[in-house]
């Protein structure tokens, strides 16, 4: 296939719904201007591990068509799968068997660590891929950034449920995160209300509390986010005045994975992934355990996470989604790359791709969150961006 006329494709971190729309998409509005499309398997492990001296498909790429794509947006996942790889630190352990010691030799090695980014790039080359589409987070943009930065052209599409990635007021998967936490919170009121419980809820968002504030916005919740740390005793007050003011006597807290208090932190635990990061400790049950001393209430403790990445996409992910797609494959087609499309001020937009080193984009706790009530703030809307804060 030409470079000039092939797009490839991949999906990289954890999966949200939607991912099959922009795929879906890309091929759609690819083939209409002539364009090949090849998809890549596994994010950045497909292109770190596979062997181009093969021919035809094999489990890292695959040949992506309007037959093949028809009905993959009805469902949520990634059908091209993912990985956490990061191709700048590809572990001695996990180098791939055909890689030659001659051309290991070759790459930036740390003493565990080399960087298979030169690798990368000619695995692309060889694929006849002229221009990527990387569909991901701030980790899985920021290895795009670095291939921007080499040379190679891509256009990122952001997607994550912590909608934390900088330079875009929406990443897909969003919408359709804050809408499955606001039913399952609702659904559980019953259980609370039954056993006149204090409620926590413990969600994504382990730099920046979006999903916690709008999933807190739509069901009039307290929740406690990773940009301000919180205070116990407070929060304990606020939750048994909750309670007592509540017919059915109960309360409701959502947590944002990433919270901690001012007395201490959320500790990590675990081995570090390919780009550093490690699980925070569960600190709905720490908070659970502090609630029950404190006020002596019975406390029911709920993990909305991986639930809210399963599954097909609601209807602002899929037009989100669909739209992404189109604006990327016209940036392509217009020879504009090295580029994230995305939301600003409320409009579709495109914007830098986000450097490894720009960190996650932040809620803004003086205009969008209470820090006094622990809840999201209400007013002062009046032309602000609907739902978003800006980029």
């Amino acid at each position: 296939m030409s470079g000039k006329n092939t797009i490839g494709i991949l999906t990289g971190g954890g999966d949200v719904p939607g991912l099959n729309s922009v795929i879906k998409s890309v091929v759609y509005r690819a083939t209409e201007m002539g364009k090949n499309v090849v998809g890549i398997r596994k994010g950045w492990k497909g292109l770190t591990n596979v062997d181009t001296s093969e021919t035809g498909e094999s489990i890292y790429h695959r040949e992506l068509t309007r037959d093949n794509t028809r009905t993959i947006d009805r469902t949520g996942g990634t059908i091209l799968h993912t990985s956490r790889t990061n191709p700048s630190r590809v572990a001695a352990s996990k180098v791939p068997a055909h890689i030659s010691k001659d051309r290991l030799k070759s790459l930036p090695f740390d003493g565990k660590n080399y960087d298979f980014t030169s690798i990368v790039i000619e695995n692309l080359e060889k694929l006849g891929i002229g221009c990527l589409v990387a569909i991901g987070g701030d980790d899985t943009l920021g290895f795009a950034a670095t291939l921007s930065r080499n040379g190679f052209p891509v256009i990122g599409v952001p997607k994550t449920m912590d909608n934390d990635v900088a330079g875009t007021e929406y990443c897909i998967g969003f919408s359709t995160a804050i809408t499955r936490a606001k039913d399952a919170i609702t659904r559980q009121r019953t259980t609370l209300g039954s056993h006149e419980r204090i409620g926590i809820f413990r969600i994504f968002g382990r730099d920046a509390g979006f999903t916690a504030l709008y999933t807190a916005y739509v069901t009039g919740a307290r929740c406690l986010i990773p940009e301000y740390p919180f205070d116990m005793a407070h929060v304990s007050e606020l939750l048994l005045e909750d309670k007592h003011h509540n017919e059915s006597n109960y309360s409701i807290v959502i947590v944002s994975e990433g919270a901690a208090p001012k007395q201490g932190k959320v500790e990590e635990v675990g081995e570090m992934d390919a780009y550093g990061h490690r699980k925070k400790v569960d600190v709905g049950q720490a908070l659970a355990k502090e609630l029950e001393q404190r006020t002596g209430e019975e406390t029911m403790t709920s993990d909305l996470t991986y639930d809210l990445r399963s599954g097909d996409p609601d209807a602002m992910d899929q037009i989100v989604a669909t739209t992404f797609a189109n604006i990327a494959v016209d940036l392509i087609r217009d020879g504009i790359t090295g580029r994230m499309v995305g939301l600003q001020n409320g409009c579709y937009a495109h914007a830098d791709l986000p450097h490894v080193s720009a960190g996650a984009r932040k809620v803004d706790i003086v205009t969008q969150y209470n820090t006094e009530r622990y809840r999201p703030n209400y007013s002062s809307k009046l032309g602000a961006p609907i739902l978003f804060n800006r980029a």
